[in-house]
C-alpha cells in the first residue's frame, strides 16, 4: 500500500516475480520472501534517493496500520550485477503486535534493478488483502502483466533452472483459463533472451539439470508451500508445455464438467464471494489442491473423503457446492461448502478428467469469458503492435478508451479515464458483484 501511494514510486516502480504472482493473481500460491521491482528510471537507485523515499512510504504505513519501521533496520546495498549493470537489495525491519524486541525483527527483502526491459506495458493490477484493514477501494499497483510475468518466468528457468522457476512455469502453463496466446508468450519471451543475451530455453536445455533441481527441490520450496508436490508431476508437464511454446502442438484443453445449466462457475477470491467467509481456509487448501493436481482429503458430514477438485459453483437455489470425484468410490460427487469441515492436501496427484475450474486467480469469475487474453489470441502480432506502439484514434471522440476489467466477476468498462475504481454493478448474470476495483486490460484508439 505505501509504494502504491507514493507519487514519487508508484509509476516508476514495477512489481514482478513470485511475490507479485501470489498477491496479484493467485492468492493462494508460493510464499515468497521478496519484494521484486523493475525501476523504469535508473537515477532511483541511489543510496540517499531510497532512504528518503523509503521513509515516506514507512511513514506512510505506520500512519495507516500502526506498524513501526524504525530507521536504524533500513539499509540498502547498492552493487554491480552480472551484465555490469546498478542493481539494489535491500531490507527493511519491522515491529508489529508480535514482532520479537531487539535486533531479531521480521525484515522485508527488496530486489531492485533498472536494466531489465519491459516488453508490454505494465498493468494496474489489484493487490490481494483478505484483511481487516484493508481500503474500502482497494489497493492497486503496478506490475509486470500476466504475460510479462509468464514470459520472465521461463526465461528464469533457462537461465538458472532453479526449483521455484519450474514450479511457477508449470503453474502458469497450467492455468489454461489465464494463459496467453502461444505467439505472444514466444515473442515476449525471444525479447527477453534477447535482451539478456542467452539462447530460448528448450526441453534439450533443461533436462541436463533433472539431477540437481531433484537435489534442490525440497530444500528451496517446501517452505514456501503447504504441502511440497512431488517434482516428478512438474518434469513430466515440460515436454507437453515446450512442444505448446513452440507451436508444435495446442494445448490439451479439458471439457469442463457438464452440471447444471443454471450452475454459475466462482473463481473469485474466497475473501470476495458471499457465504463463504466460514468456510475460506478450506477453499484456500482445496485451490492450492487444484492448481498443483493434488488429491485432497476432505472432512464432510463427520466422514473423511479422498477427492479430485474440479469446480466451485453457486445453484439455482443459492448454496454453493464443489464439483470433485470422489477416489474411493470412482464417481462423480457435489458437496456443499456449509457443510465441509476441512480439508488437508495429500502428496498424492492426479490427471485431470475435467477442466479445473479452481485455480486462484480471482480475474474470471464465470468459466465462458473471453480468457484474459482473447484480444491477443485472434491477431497477436497486431494486438502486440497496438500494446506497444498506441497509434493515432480515427474516430471523432478524442483520445483513447481505456478497457478495465472487474477483479471479482470478470465484466470489462470502457473508461475515457485511467482510474480502476468501480461502483456497484451486476456481473454478466445479473447478480450483484461486490468487486469495487478492476484491472487494465487494453486501450483502445
Amino acid at each position: 500500500m505505501g509504494i502504491s501511494k507514493s507519487e514519487t514510486l508508484t509509476e516508476k516502480w514495477v512489481f514482478k516475480g513470485g511475490t507479485c504472482l501470489k498477491k496479484c493473481f493467485f492468492e493462494t500460491y508460493r510464499f515468497s520472501e521478496d519484494l521484486d521491482f523493475t525501476l523504469k528510471d535508473q537515477s532511483h537507485l541511489d543510496d540517499e534517493f531510497l532512504h528518503e523515499a523509503v521513509s515516506e512510504v514507512c511513514d506512510r504505513v505506520y500512519e495507516n496500520t500502526g506498524i513501526e519501521f524504525p530507521k536504524e533496520m533500513r539499509g540498502f546495498k547498492l552493487y554491480k550485477n552480472p551484465r555490469g549493470e546498478k542493481s539494489c537489495q535491500g531490507k527493511i525491519g519491522y515491529r508489529g503486535p508480535v514482532s520479537p524486541p531487539g535486533k531479531n525483527a521480521p525484515r522485508i527483502k527488496l530486489d531492485l534493478t533498472a536494466d531489465e526491459i519491459l516488453v508490454l506495458p505494465p498493468a494496474t493490477s489489484p493487490v490481494y488483502h483478505p484483511y481487516s484493514d484493508a481500503p474500502s477501494d482497494g489497493i492497486t499497483i503496478s506490475s509486470y502483466s500476466y504475460e510479462e510475468a509468464f514470459g520472465e518466468k521461463i526465461r528464469a528457468l533457462g537461465e538458472r533452472t532453479r526449483p521455484r522457476d519450474l514450479y511457477d512455469v508449470v503453474n502458469l502453463y497450467r492455468n489454461d483459463d489465464a494463459r496467453p496466446a502461444q505467439a505472444v508468450l514466444l515473442d515476449v519471451l525471444t525479447k527477453k533472451c534477447d535482451f539478456k543475451g542467452i539462447g530460448l530455453p528448450t526441453m534439450e536445455s533443461i533436462e541436463p539439470h533433472f539431477a540437481d533441481l531433484a537435489g534442490s527441490w525440497a530444500d528451496m520450496l517446501e517452505h514456501q508451500l503447504p504441502v511440497l508436490p512431488p517434482l516428478k508431476s512438474f518434469l513430466e508437464a515440460l515436454p507437453e508445455f515446450f512442444d505448446w511454446l513452440t507451436g508444435i502442438h495446442q494445448a490439451r484443453v479439458l471439457d469442463p464438467f457438464s452440471g447444471s445449466d443454471s450452475e454459475l462457475v466462482l473463481r473469485a477470491r474466497t475473501g470476495l464471494i458471499d457465504g463463504l467467509d466460514h468456510a475460506r481456509s478450506a477453499i484456500d487448501i482445496i485451490r492450492f489442491a487444484a492448481s498443483n493436481r493434488l488429491l485432497v482429503s476432505l472432512n464432510y458430514q463427520g466422514g473423511i473423503r479422498l477427492i479430485e477438485p474440479y469446480s466451485l459453483r453457486r445453484t439455482s437455489e443459492g448454496n454453493i457446492i464443489l464439483h470433485a470425484h470422489n477416489v474411493d468410490k470412482n464417481e462423480h460427487r457435489s458437496y456443499r461448502v456449509d457443510r465441509i469441515q476441512g480439508a488437508t492436501v495429500t502428496d498424492q496427484t492426479f490427471i485431470p478428467r475435467h477442466q479445473v475450474e479452481l485455480t486462484a486467480s480471482g480475474v474470471t469469475s464465470i468459466s465462458d469469458n473471453p480468457p484474459r487474453t482473447s484480444a491477443l489470441v485472434s491477431k497477436p502480432s497486431n494486438a502486440y503492435s497496438r500494446l506497444s506502439s498506441p497509434r493515432p484514434s480515427r474516430s471523432n471522440r478524442m483520445g483513447p478508451t481505456y478497457i478495465y476489467e472487474c477483479t471479482v466477476c470478470g465484466k470489462t468498462f470502457r473508461r475515457q479515464k485511467q482510474t480502476s475504481r468501480l461502483n456497484k454493478h451486476q456481473d454478466k448474470s445479473g447478480y450483484p458483484c461486490p468487486g469495487r476495483s478492476a484491472i487494465y486490460r487494453d486501450t483502445k484508439y
